[in-house]
């Protein structure tokens, strides 16, 4: 192929990873979106491996064909209560692929010229700390590690010490640089212990932020990979890439009312465990919340990562449809960053088929509250704790909140009086107008949805 045609192809690929991106932004249109983004990827990868004029592609074709069915396992047999824990992966393998393709950058230079050294070091670097940082993400979603913040004596110190080495042997490979240099050795491994003490630290309750932040990580470390082999395509998404996970990263600090050095230094919930909170719980059956439910003219569904890991979505759905069959006004009061992930909430219900347009932002609901005639929180905590107002010794003190304490009465399904992900206890469950339905949300809800029919 001719450079001219590599480069229309590019541009192509290009414009449709912008459209695909823009598309995400929307429910209703974020499949088309992963499909244009997916197709543009194609054509990249297709365009380069017919420009750099391959003759053997047997080993690609076997890497295409691995790829493929673990994709396609993974698809299907990864439940949606383990998708942030598959996000922290995808972060992770755009990672490592980055360093491999800056390391491979190297190979066959005698002496690297310094742009290309610069680049490959940089891409080694970030790659490297996304690697690992989202392994121990992983680790924590998947509470295969401790999900709480763990702090260290002169943990700040240590992990500055980090970054300063990480930084002096990338200049000074720069300046040296051979692919078996030791400069090059050291900056693959403190980048691998750096991404891991980063994240280690940092408590559960911060992994959505943590996880966007990996995200732009892995975007430009595949942009820097992109100028160590001079692929504009890769260069452009990445950058792509890089762009939209710090807009997220930054969307959701200010969710949680954070800077993002608080969120990567402050080891959330580590310093402060808020005040104890006592009272009367007025437990309810589904029997009694059905007759509330069937007077109710307004009624507003707050799901968490409770609802995740019950699978209620799907009998929520079916329990708002019924309820506008009554005559209810129902909508779904959606935290940005309520589960484990960015946008975890939208992805449940869009897969349960609820109706985009009843999807309302916190800060949109929170001003109709007030009017709400029933507030039914399924497996949410901290997004609707009311210390997060009140509570100065809280450790969520700041964080704006879903304000379902303000509705007319509130039912609270859950499977016991614990803590939230953030440890904190919570006096929504003790307010005068809260209903505690315990047990299993799928099986509550499945509940209210045989005694209003009966």
């Amino acid at each position: 192929m001719t450079s001219v045609s590599v480069n229309i192809a590019y541009i192509v690929a290009a414009v449709l990873f912008v459209l695909g991106l823009k598309m995400l932004g929307s429910p209703a249109s974020a499949r088309r979106g992963n499909a244009l983004s997916a197709l543009g990827m194609l054509i990249a990868i297709v365009v380069t491996l017919l420009s750099k004029g391959m003759v053997e592609f047997h080993w690609i074709a076997i890497a295409v064909a691995a790829g493929t069915v673990v994709g396609a396992l993974a698809s299907r047999l990864v439940a949606m209560t383990a998708m942030p824990e598959m996000v922290a992966l995808f972060n992770g393998s755009g990672g490592i692929a980055s360093l491999l393709v800056g390391w491979s950058a190297l190979f066959g230079h005698t002496q690297a010229s310094t742009f290309t050294a610069s680049t490959a070091s940089l891409s080694v670097m970030i790659g490297g700390v996304t690697f690992s940082g989202s392994l121990i993400a992983w680790g924590k979603l998947a509470e295969v590690l401790p999900s709480g913040a763990k702090l260290f004596a002169g943990q700040r110190f240590v992990n500055g010490g980090l970054l300063v080495a990480l930084i002096v042997c990338g200049v000074l490979f720069v300046l040296h640089p051979q692919p078996d240099s030791p400069y090059f050795i050291a900056v693959l491994v403190i980048a691998f212990v750096l991404g891991a003490m980063a994240v280690f630290p940092i408590g559960g309750a911060d992994m959505p932020v943590v996880i966007s932040l990996l995200n732009s990580y892995s975007g430009l470390a595949a942009c820097a990979a992109g100028f160590a082999i001079n692929n504009n395509v890769l260069i452009v998404s990445g950058s792509l890439v890089g762009a939209a996970g710090i807009i997220l990263t930054n969307i959701m600090c200010k969710a949680m009312n954070r800077s993002l050095a608080n969120v990567l230094f402050s080891g959330f919930g580590a310093a402060r465990a808020g005040a104890k909170v006592e009272g009367d719980v007025k437990p309810i059956d589904a029997d009694d919340a059905s007759l509330i439910l069937e007077a109710a003219s307004a009624v507003t569904f707050v799901p968490g990562y409770g609802m995740a890991v019950a699978q209620a979505q799907h009998v929520v759905q079916e329990l708002g449809e019924l309820l506008e069959e009554n005559g209810c006004e129902v909508s779904y009061a959606i935290h940005p960053v309520a589960g484990r992930m960015p946008g975890h909430m939208n992805v449940l219900l869009a897969e349960a088929s609820v109706p985009y347009d009843q999807l309302v932002e916190m800060d949109d609901i929170n001003p109709r509250m007030a009017n709400i005639d029933v507030a039914i929180v399924i497996g949410a905590n901290d997004v609707v704790n009311p210390c997060a107002r009140s509570d100065e010794t809280s450790p969520i003190y700041g964080m704006p909140i879903i304000n379902v304490d303000h509705a007319r009465t509130v039912f609270v399904l859950k499977r016991s009086m614990a803590a939230g992900f953030a440890g904190v206890d919570n006096p929504l469950f003790f307010g005068n107008n809260t209903r505690m339905l315990f047990g299993d949300a799928k099986a509550s809800v499945a509940a209210l949805i045989a005694a209003l029919k009966g």
